[in-house]
């Protein structure tokens, strides 16, 4: 991975930056899309940067869970670890179908894939009000850093959204765990 470098800017505005970002309402996969060449100054964090370089993806076995009192201890620890420490993880031995897995990773490219304007309608900083948010940085204008990412959030509980209140592309892939439970 290529080191990412700073350079002093007394100009540098944060909060306007921030701004800016989260009014284009594009996310990073619009930023990208605009042919950037150059990482914007807020998603820059060189000490996170150093620190998660050489990592591998931490994965958590879910395998057992549901017969061994001491085996779900241990997984809820090694979730709790992978969240405050790492930020991501790997579930594995889920018992979620594969084909289920795919479509809902196809739904998720999908969206993130359509043109802008399509996106700027789910696009939200409330993302407790909609069934379905679209939004970059949950802690945008909270966090030391920005996160170079941008996420889809899907309520599904207690009840889950109609499907006119989903994109289209994401329709048949949210609403399939609610369908094979019937």
């Amino acid at each position: 991975m290529a080191s990412v470098t700073t350079t002093p800017n007394l100009s540098y505005d944060r909060n306007n930056e921030l701004k800016a970002f989260d009014e284009a309402q594009v996310g990073v996969k619009g930023l990208v899309d605009t042919g950037l060449s150059k990482v914007p100054r807020i998603f820059i964090n060189q000490q996170e940067h150093n620190r998660i370089t050489n990592q591998q993806t931490r994965k958590i076995d879910l395998a057992g869970i549901e017969n061994d009192p001491k085996n779900l201890t241990k997984i809820v620890g090694e979730i709790r670890d992978a969240c405050g420490n790492w930020g991501f993880f790997q579930i594995i031995n889920h018992g979620i179908p594969q084909k289920i897995v795919e479509e809902m990773l196809n739904g998720v490219r999908g969206f993130h894939e359509l043109d802008a304007e399509v996106k700027k309608q789910y696009y939200t900083r409330d993302v407790v009000a909609k069934k379905f948010a679209y939004f970059s940085n949950y802690f945008l204008y909270r966090g030391p850093v920005t996160n170079w990412k941008d996420t889809i959030s899907v309520i599904m509980s207690p009840n889950p959204p109609l499907p006119e209140q989903l994109p289209i592309v994401c329709r048949y892939a949210h609403l399939i765990p609610r369908y094979n439970t019937m």
